[in-house]
């Protein structure tokens, strides 16, 4: 009994050790099945969203952005018109003068002493006039009687119309002497901007051979000259000829500045003529503008930008800036969206920037679609999903709507994901609970 007992045992205790010899073997095969999962196919990539614009004909002004340079109305130089020393400065450099202001003045006493002698002269000369009248006069009664001869009536009158001659002389003399005088006090030519002085009390100054002594500019109005190359003024002119672009109304053209910052000038200027004669050097013409400057912001010999208004295109096809691709060599393309909802490239001839968008001179046709974001997702004859960015009519840039689809898009794709993690989340929960009765029936089973 015991020896039966014993082989049983021991043929217990083998079939244990082949088993467990085994287990090693059926957890490796369960492993490797575990890391060959039947094979899943990979999701189809969404189709890309891109928005776009509609190409519509509309009427444009035709604006072309020409630099300039500020000029004043009016410059005239102060000099005198006298020699002497000068006495006194009377005007404040930098400040604003009026026309007949007096700015220096010069030692006056040589100059009244010169019309004290002319009026002296003056009144000798007369005293003579009155002697040669008066002979005059007896010798022409005496003739009439017969008791002076001809000879001494003639005479008598030259005397009397040279003295005259004298008077007369003698009377510019004197009023050469009161300009001189007053000449003596040096005044604004005109009204505007004085500069600085140029010279200082007790130079003695010389008309022939003085400069300048200050400078004044008129600056309000004030001109701006601007250039514009014969080509494209030639270019504008067959434009309006041919009626491709309509003249203005009132066929003048108003004129904005943009100055050096970037800002607006807040007045409009008005376009006085352009040049008859082009630059040999440049090929530029020289278009003069005036502008009101009632709080001298503009000063001569600042730079600027004028944007004029030459003519309104009436069927113009203008895209956003960013709707403009540029090839490698430098050509112009859009992308633009098919009725198949596909895309494809497609040349353009851009013209002038006007506002933020491009004018487009050929290459597109009413209707056709453009694309304006999403470049980096599309390639040739890619599916798309287009948005209309098309702006609303009368504004310049995307519809509001537009502008807030993609933040809602991706409120949108927020919520959806949160949902999704949360029910990815749920999904762990439920398979971590129901882990849990298996786990405790294999320890229980062990």
């Amino acid at each position: 009994m015991t020896r039966t007992l014993s082989a049983r045992t021991l043929s217990s205790f083998r079939a244990s050790a082949r088993a467990t010899a085994l287990l090693p073997a059926s957890l490796l095969l369960l492993g490797v099945a575990a890391c060959n999962p039947k094979q899943v196919a990979a999701p189809t990539p969404p189709v890309p969203e891109v928005g776009f614009v509609k190409v519509e004909p509309q009427a444009i002004p035709y604006l072309r952005d020409l630099p300039g340079r500020v000029a004043p109305m009016r410059i005239a130089e102060v000099r005198s018109r006298v020699s002497g020393l000068v006495v006194k400065r009377l005007f404040e450099q930098g400040s604003q003068v009026k026309e007949g202001d007096i700015l220096y003045k010069i030692d006056p006493a040589p100059y009244e002493v010169e019309l004290a002698s002319a009026e002296a002269s003056l009144a000798r000369q007369e005293a003579a006039l009155v002697l040669a009248r008066q002979q005059a006069d007896r010798l022409e009664q005496l003739l009439s009687r017969a008791t002076a001869s001809q000879a001494q009536y003639d005479a008598a009158f030259a005397a009397k119309k040279q003295a005259e001659a004298e008077v007369a002389g003698a009377k510019a003399s004197r009023q050469k002497a009161q300009l001189n005088l007053d000449w003596t006090d040096v005044r604004a030519p005109i009204t505007g901007r004085i500069g600085r002085a140029l010279l200082t009390e007790g130079t003695l100054i010389e008309p022939g051979a003085m400069g300048a002594l200050a400078t004044i500019q008129q600056l309000d109005p004030i001109y701006v000259d601007i250039t514009q190359s014969v080509g494209e003024l030639n270019r504008l002119r067959r434009d309006l000829a041919s009626g491709e672009l309509a003249r203005l109304e009132d066929n003048t053209a108003n004129v904005h500045l943009i100055m050096d910052d970037g800002s607006l000038y807040p007045l409009a200027g008005r376009l006085l003529f352009s040049d008859v004669t082009a630059d040999p050097s440049t090929g530029q013409v020289t278009l003069r503008v005036q502008f009101p400057n009632p709080h001298d912001e503009l000063f001569p010999g600042m730079y600027v930008r004028a944007r004029i208004k030459q003519g309104i295109d009436s069927d113009a096809i203008a895209v956003p800036q960013q709707a403009i691709q540029r090839t490698d060599d430098g050509r112009a393309e859009v992308w633009v969206v098919r009725a198949d909802e596909t895309v494809m490239r497609q040349p353009v001839e851009v013209g002038p920037v006007v506002g933020q968008n491009w004018l487009i001179r050929s290459g597109l046709k009413a209707g056709e679609r453009v694309v304006t974001d999403g470049f980096q997702k599309i390639t040739v004859g890619a599916k798309v999903k287009p948005l209309d960015q098309s702006p609303v009519h009368g504004e310049t840039g995307p519809k509001h709507d537009a502008d807030e689809a993609p933040d809602a898009a991706g409120d949108q794709t927020s919520g959806d994901k949160t949902s999704g993690d949360k029910a990815s989340g749920d999904k762990a929960s439920g398979d971590k609970t129901e882990a849990a009765p298996r786990a405790a029936a294999v320890q229980h089973r062990r």
